[in-house]
């Protein structure tokens, strides 16, 4: 999405608003674990301040929202991860000069994608996972007494 900045830095305008609904396409997401994307919502403005070089430079202050569908790290399954992000930042390197706009994709997707937990799982109930000679066990289970795991846990804890 392509902002047109050209009265904020002819300074007819202090700030331009940037509020809105804006789609991602999946070509962003297509190689990460994000199954499907909501609409962002954005809430915020591009204003002008000065930098570190104490030279005017483009501003973003907003706050990013939206619901992402993520594959359960336990189970697989489908299930809804919302996230919200608050973001303030000079955006001069996404900045088109020449051109005085702004495409705001570009950093919206690098915030959403830090937002993408490693492990992620709503799954309360572990034991229905098991198998072979396996079961998955919690947290909890792991240092209980009926561990069978319990003797090596002390080995490793002598070295």
């Amino acid at each position: 999405m392509i902002i047109d900045l050209t009265s904020l830095h002819n300074n007819f305008v202090s700030s331009v608003d940037i509020s809105g609904q804006y789609d991602i396409d999946n070509s962003y997401y297509a190689n990460t674990d994000i199954i499907r994307l909501s609409s962002i919502k954005v809430e915020g403005s591009i204003s002008r301040r000065e930098n570190d070089d104490f030279i005017l430079d483009d501003y973003v202050k907003c706050r990013i929202s939206g619901e992402m569908i993520l594959a359960d790290s336990i189970s697989l399954e489908e299930v809804n991860y919302p996230f919200s992000i608050k973001y303030e930042d000079f955006v001069s390197e996404n900045c088109r000069k020449n051109e005085n706009s702004i495409d705001i994709l570009l950093f919206l997707w690098e915030n959403i994608v830090l937002e993408v937990p490693l492990q992620f799982t709503k799954v309360e109930d572990l034991s229905k996972f098991h198998g072979d000679g396996w079961k998955l066990i919690s947290e909890d289970q792991l240092k209980t007494r009926d561990n069978p795991f319990t003797d090596l846990l002390k080995d490793f804890e002598k070295e």
